[in-house]
């Protein structure tokens, strides 16, 4: 992949400027710290400066959304840290956002607006997938063309929010061969992080949900595993290590797909 500087400013920026961007990046906890996850917002971020999309990010005003407080039963500091973004947001009057990770776009979509933050909130696979129907991103075979990849659903995306189609018609762009897990879309199964528990160790029991789901995954024969979650991509991760097949299944978010692919 071509490194090239990525090119990102602030709501403060544009807000100094007296201008306002298209959208909001809402990046979040993973793609801020999670030296994985980074990559991610990376790939991210170089599609939106390969559009020449007007976008910012909040930066260090950014706070966690809540999703893992208010998961993990602490609705308190849900509403602590919601209030908290949705204070700084409002007063940079943001219409439109696009989050890196589900949990963030589940939380901001449906759980803010009773808070006092109502925005327009799209998932990275939607804004990917609005961007190559409108023809401003083109999609690029490139190394992926031909391979096998399959998708795993992200709980938020899908059974949380009904966005199936998203990210399988960004994969398909790509000239490959997308198979379906025997447990997929309504049917999924969770990696095994959600409702906070990417934070803690597991209870008891014979196996990790991780294991259980990369199994499935791995049984299709991939070249790829494709994901739309920072989370989805650690659990499943651990789940192709644990089979010792790193080596030949890699696990990749779906922009990481398209700059891939574009040479982005």
């Amino acid at each position: 992949m071509a490194e090239t500087a990525l090119k990102v400013e602030t709501m403060a920026d544009f807000m100094a400027r007296g201008e306002a961007p298209e959208i909001l990046f809402w990046v979040g906890c993973s793609g801020s710290f999670d030296d994985r996850a980074k990559k991610i917002t990376k790939a991210i971020v170089r599609i939106l400066n390969h559009v020449n999309m007007k976008f910012a990010v909040l930066g260090t005003e950014e706070s966690c959304s809540g999703d893992p407080a208010k998961r993990a039963g602490n609705e308190f500091l849900f509403q602590m840290q919601a209030m908290t973004n949705i204070t700084v947001m409002n007063g940079y009057e943001v219409k439109k956002i696009v989050t890196g990770c589900p949990h963030c776009f589940n939380t901001i979509k449906n759980e803010y607006p009773q808070l006092g933050g109502t925005y327009e909130v799209l998932h990275h696979t939607q804004l990917i997938q609005q961007l190559i129907d409108s023809g401003k991103l083109k999609v690029q075979g490139g190394v992926f063309k031909g391979k096998k990849i399959v998708f795993h659903d992200p709980c938020y995306l899908g059974r949380g929010n009904d966005v199936y189609e998203a990210p399988r018609e960004v994969i398909r762009k790509l000239d490959v061969e997308l198979t379906e897990m025997k447990r997929s879309r309504a049917k999924g199964l969770c990696c095994g992080a959600g409702g906070a528990q990417m934070f803690k160790e597991s209870e008891k029991g014979f196996k990790e949900v991780s294991t259980e789901r990369a199994e499935e995954a791995l049984a299709e024969n991939p070249d790829v595993i494709a994901v739309g979650c920072p989370f989805c991509n650690t659990m499943m991760t651990d789940g192709v290590k644990h089979f010792n097949k790193e080596d030949k299944t890699k696990v990749m978010d779906v922009a990481e797909l398209i700059a891939t692919a574009n040479d982005l």
